[in-house]
């Protein structure tokens, strides 16, 4: 390799490069600073005129061109192409930390008419000299290396002890927490709004990706994309994300559903129920002109054609009137208004139909109460068969380890690891039911408050100023979309079970059977 020879000079013009391996230093230490008034001091020695200064904050691993200040430091010697250069730096780490890489760069810069100088190396044009080179090179390199090995050692230890060791992902932040050191924990409101979004996914409240995206975009704490919306690489991993189960897994490692010791956002239940359904099915994503002004748009159809009916602002002589209308141009009904306010109306109507008597629904709580307390009596034995299962669990995934280690065959690890896994999984979903057979997690009144009130008056979620809560009630209370005629108002509907099953049993027509009986009269012999 060609190199310069280093000399003294009274004109020569250097550019200096300064390096630190983390931002983090450049915040809390002056490493910078120093590495540049030493490289000025060489400079002013050796009588160079230093043109400029390229900083860098990042490794000295891998490739020279990922660092910004390297990038510059090449681009300003393009620009200036009619002068050498003499490129100064304090250590020979500094300039790379890669044995191929130091050569590749050093040789991009001969290319470039630029020569290289190091306080504390001297850079021979010899063959002695290039070997004394490769060493100090492959030296960096091997401490490098060894570094990034203590660090990852260090990390493992870290996660198998349950914390967290990596950026925080939305929901947590970092504390210091006395007995832990610093470890994630709540980052409210953004937990809560987490736990919201993926029990609401679980659920079934958001059918798909985007509308989990579009209710995350109407909190001001959520950060956004450069178009103004929540990226859905960010709701992907919310979804995927396993540490809100309140266990780690660090794929690269081969550790997978480790019990952590940070507070749980979901239930390990939620998080299965969240990958079935996206392992199910793909469901259209929701409407976007679906708004607060129409909640009805797509779910009414039209009683002629049964396609769903749209709706729109009409303008009229004096100001804008809402309308609900049918879109098909081969309808009869094409483009004939109907009024807002009458369809919406006759629905209140419907919902309101829809309400229990009190005393039958007093009735249906205790039944419901009832078969509660019978389960919790019977949490028992289910723990018992749980922990058998959980011991087998424990017993098989010993038995695949084993069957690694004696191993040789790459496609037998391979499928030993994703069945281990699959195990761990199903491991950290029997350990949560075996503590919660132990002490529920709420009481029933806790558990079926909110469904008990929606099933007392289904109207009062009807009055919500959420649009996603008017379309929630259309998903639970009708199975099926609701005709409309505009000369006989809204057809036959069909209501869920539950509601319908109250419906059955109307006390208005309820009565007690007289003392003659049900059966017709007859004529005594």
């Amino acid at each position: 390799m060609k190199t310069a020879v280093q000399k003294v000079s009274t004109n020569k013009a250097a550019l200096i490069y300064c390096r630190v391996s983390s931002k983090k230093q450049v915040k809390e230490g002056h490493g910078l600073d120093s590495q540049e008034q030493r490289c000025r001091q060489y400079a002013a020695v050796h009588g160079y005129e230093v043109m400029e200064v390229f900083p860098d904050d990042v490794s000295g691993g891998g490739d020279f061109m990922k660092r910004e200040g390297m990038v510059a430091l090449l681009a300003y010697l393009d620009a200036n192409n009619h002068q050498d250069y003499v490129i100064v730096f304090d250590d020979l780490k500094r300039f790379s930390r890669d044995r191929d890489f130091h050569f590749k760069l050093r040789a991009t810069l001969a290319a470039k008419g630029a020569s290289v100088e190091c306080l504390n190396f001297r850079f021979e044009d010899t063959p002695e000299g290039e070997f004394i080179e490769t060493i100090f090179a492959a030296q960096g390199q091997l401490e490098r290396k060894q570094n990034q090995r203590q660090v990852i050692q260090k990390m493992k230890a870290r996660v198998m002890a349950g914390y967290w060791c990596f950026a925080p992902v939305l929901g947590y932040t970092y504390a210091d927490v006395p007995g832990h050191g610093k470890m994630v924990v709540r980052d409210e409101p953004n937990a809560s709004i987490v736990t919201e979004a993926i029990e609401g996914f679980a659920s079934g409240r958001f059918q798909n990706a985007n509308e989990v995206r579009r209710f995350l975009g109407t909190f001001p704490t959520i950060s956004k994309g450069k178009y103004g919306d929540v990226p859905l690489n960010t709701v992907i991993d919310l979804l995927e994300r396993v540490l809100y189960t309140g266990h780690i897994s660090v794929p690269k490692w081969n550790i997978h559903m480790h019990p952590g010791k940070h507070e749980p956002l979901i239930s390990v239940d939620t998080w299965h129920k969240v990958q079935e359904r996206r392992k199910g099915t793909a469901i259209a994503p929701a409407r976007k002109d679906l708004n607060a002004d129409f909640p009805l748009r797509g779910f009414v159809t039209c009683a002629s054609c049964e396609h769903p009916m749209t709706a729109a602002w009409t303008k009229g002589r004096n100001s804008y009137y809402p309308y609900y209308f049918c879109h098909q141009k081969a309808c009869g009904e094409y483009r004939k208004s109907i009024k807002r306010d009458a369809i919406e109306g006759d629905f209140e109507e419907l919902l309101q139909s829809l309400k229990p008597a009190p005393k039958l629904f007093k009735l249906f709580r205790m039944i419901l109460s009832d078969e509660w307390d019978k389960r919790g009596a019977a949490a028992k034995t289910r723990q018992s068969t749980l922990k058998v299962q959980l011991a087998d669990a424990e017993k098989s995934i010993d038995q695949l380890m084993d069957r690694i280690v004696a191993s040789d065959n790459p496609k037998l690890i391979a499928a030993y690891e994703i069945r281990i896994e699959k195990l761990e999984e199903e491991k950290a979903l029997m350990s949560e039911k075996v503590e919660q057979t132990v002490t529920p997690i709420t009481t029933f009144d806790a558990t079926f408050r909110t469904a008990c009130e929606f099933l007392a008056n289904p109207w009062k979620l009807w009055t919500s100023e959420m649009l996603e809560h008017k379309r929630m009630l259309l998903r639970l209370v009708f199975p099926q979309r609701i005709a409309y005629d505009r000369k006989t108002g809204l057809r036959t509907a069909s209501i869920a079970q539950p509601l319908r099953l109250f419906g059955a049993f109307d006390e208005s027509r309820c009565s007690v059977v007289g003392p003659e009986g049900l059966e017709p009269p007859t004529n005594p012999l």
